[in-house]
């Protein structure tokens, strides 16, 4: 038993070696980002985790469409009750496939490698984020059938569709950015996902009336105001009317590039370190 644990750490860390070698291959024909990347996204098509993320999004979002959403008994053609879960889903499975960006570098000793590397600390973190984000949007991409269903069965307002669409995938994507950024300050993937889950958390329900309404009764129209225009909750819901407003648009955008930015300082600091 141990023997076999012992293997497979092995396996993992001698994968993990392969894939940087693999990046500093192609940084060494002047392609640096392009070697991350692409080792990134090997990881996922190989990793078994990826392939679980991808297959319980699918299944819990048609289960929780059908079921919990009332799909048929509202009677309505729309995908209000398919995207109405998304930010509760997104909320474990980003943060358990983000967990090991960072911290199984940091693991395995990978890290130190990718850092003596001639590769600024930004294309990196990037590409990492950029093949995540690939990732999820290919699973997302997945469930277009739904939308295929809800225009067999009526008429919906398909603007509103695709503006959901687009919303979720930058929610998704500050997801993924505030969970890469976590990844970095451990070594354990499993210290890594409580902590994104957390974070990520408390950015989905600071709008929430739960937390609005205390703030409120208390005097802090201020305070709440500024909590709520910080929830991404909020933002998706906005665009999940079919607005695509560009300071919700904004929001994801900058809240993706606070994130990495800052996953860059500390990046730059171990290095400097």
């Amino acid at each position: 038993m141990l023997g076999a644990r012992v293997k497979v750490a092995c396996v993992d860390d001698k994968d993990s070696m392969a894939r940087v070698t693999a990046a500093a291959t192609l940084e060494s024909h002047g392609r640096p980002f392009a070697g991350v990347f692409l080792r990134e996204l090997h990881g996922y098509l190989v990793t078994p985790v990826a392939w679980l993320f991808s297959v319980i999004f699918l299944l819990a979002a048609g289960a929780l469409t059908f079921y919990l959403g009332a799909f048929f008994e509202r009677g309505q053609a729309d995908l209000d009750p398919f995207f109405r879960f998304h930010p509760w889903l997104y909320l474990v499975l980003v943060p358990a496939l983000a967990m090991r960006l960072w911290a199984e570098e940091r693991r395995s000793g990978t890290l130190e490698l990718l850092l003596t590397l001639p590769i600024h600390a930004w294309q990196a973190v990037l590409a990492k984020f950029l093949a995540a984000w690939a990732f999820i949007g290919c699973a997302l991409a997945l469930t277009f059938p739904m939308w295929l269903t809800v225009n067999y069965l009526g008429q919906p307002d398909n603007g509103v569709i695709l503006a959901s669409y687009i919303g979720s995938f930058l929610m998704a994507g500050a997801f993924l950015a505030i969970s890469e950024c976590l990844s970095v300050l451990t070594r354990s993937q499993v210290i890594a996902f409580i902590l994104a889950l957390a974070v990520c958390f408390l950015f989905l329900v600071a709008g929430d009336p739960l937390v609005q309404q205390p703030l409120l009764a208390l005097g802090s129209q201020r305070i709440a105001g500024a909590l709520s225009e910080l929830s991404l909750l909020t933002h998706f819901q906005a665009i999940a009317r079919g607005v695509l407003d560009f300071g919700d648009v904004a929001f994801f955008v900058l809240t993706i590039v606070f994130w990495l930015a800052a996953n860059v300082l500390i990046l730059d600091a171990r290095r400097g370190g």
